[in-house]
């Protein structure tokens, strides 16, 4: 079956879940701020799906006093399916597959790996939300005496198992497994996980579960201070709406963490930055003026016309894009010093070693 075929298969299914519209797919608009309970609040961006420009409305909140950013009303178990579906995994595996396997990813995956090595070895190392299994796969030539598993719920964990990325696949919610898993663990990994879960102290706690007493907990995710938030507005990709669900600031984490039980031991501003924030602007920009693809969630297929002028104006826009690419690439040491940085790690010790 070729894509067309799939993509006609699919259309059915996805507008007999779009005839009653999107607003079953949010839950209860919040009037306080999940971090500090806080009522003082303020709407930080309004957006719409950007990326696969699935339909529906998506709102942050901020925080006036925590300064904690926050999806509300939040997606619903019943939402985030619907969206998450043929991202990741189905229509959207290879295009995943090709961004997080790349030659760059894989060096980025690298760079937080040596980051763990100041805390000297780890036995058997968990990483959260590991999708296809590129992080460990990557990890293990820093830490090659390291078994690494990985935990996610898509069916790219069983994928990354089967090609030999990680030892062993665990397919389900981190706060669910964590009490088979006790113990087991001297390293866990949550690299831009902890910003998509409905309630990212039980992710902590959980981790916590899972480590053995010593172990350590690195957490990488996108960072809501950071001054390109403010320059690019909507188009600026760690927003991920509607998957991003929680951005933190660092202190929050911090602060977090240390109430937990966790001791704090590295933090990091400048290296976790990834140098993305202006060449993803430019192709969102693109992809939202661009006539839609032939995706299932859109009602008809795009006609001739249409698919000629989405393949014109794309290919157009190509020159634009790697000068856009090459001014990053020459800002970017700049940028990663400053706080233009896009993200942010905390390592954190559990217990006593």
């Amino acid at each position: 079956m070729n894509r067309t075929q799939e993509v006609a298969q699919l259309r059915v299914g996805y507008q007999r879940e779009l005839a009653d519209g999107t607003d079953r797919f949010h839950g209860p608009k919040s009037t306080t701020c999940p971090w500090c309970g806080s009522s003082r609040l303020r709407t930080r961006l309004r957006t719409t799906d950007l990326i696969q420009r699935k339909p529906g409305t998506f709102v942050l909140d901020q925080c006036r006093d925590c300064s904690h950013s926050f999806q509300n009303p939040r997606l619903t178990a019943e939402g985030l399916a619907f969206y998450y579906r043929d991202f990741y995994d189905g229509l959207g595996a290879a295009g995943a597959e090709m961004l997080f396997g790349r030659k760059g990813s894989r060096k980025r995956y690298e760079a937080s790996a040596r980051a763990l090595l100041p805390f000297g070895p780890s036995r058997r190392w968990l990483d959260v939300g590991t999708g296809h299994g590129h992080f460990p796969e990557a990890a293990g030539t820093v830490h090659p005496d390291t078994v690494f598993d990985g935990l996610d719920l898509g069916e790219g964990v069983d994928e990354g198992a089967r090609h030999g990325r990680i030892a062993e696949a665990h397919r389900g919610l981190l706060t669910e497994l964590a009490p088979k898993l006790e113990g087991r663990y001297d390293t866990v990994s949550m690299f831009h996980y902890l910003e998509h879960t409905t309630d990212p102290r039980a992710e902590l706690t959980a981790a916590r579960t899972v480590l053995a007493p010593g172990g350590h907990l690195i957490i990488e995710v996108p960072d809501p201070e950071s001054a390109m938030s403010a320059v690019l507005g909507r188009w600026w990709l760690p927003y991920f709406q509607p998957q991003h669900l929680h951005l933190m600031p660092l202190a929050n984490l911090h602060r977090a963490l240390e109430e937990l039980g966790y001791t704090v031991v590295a933090t990091a501003r400048r290296e976790p930055h990834i140098a993305a924030d202006l060449i993803a602007a430019a192709a969102l920009l693109l992809n939202r003026v661009l006539p839609t693809a032939d995706d299932p969630w859109h009602p008809q297929p795009p006609n001739d016309l249409q698919r000629k002028a989405r393949k014109a104006m794309f290919w157009s826009a190509v020159p634009a894009l790697v000068g856009v690419y090459g001014l990053e690439q020459l800002l970017t040491p700049l940028l990663r010093r400053t706080r233009f940085s896009n993200a942010y790690r905390i390592v954190a010790r559990s217990g006593a070693a």
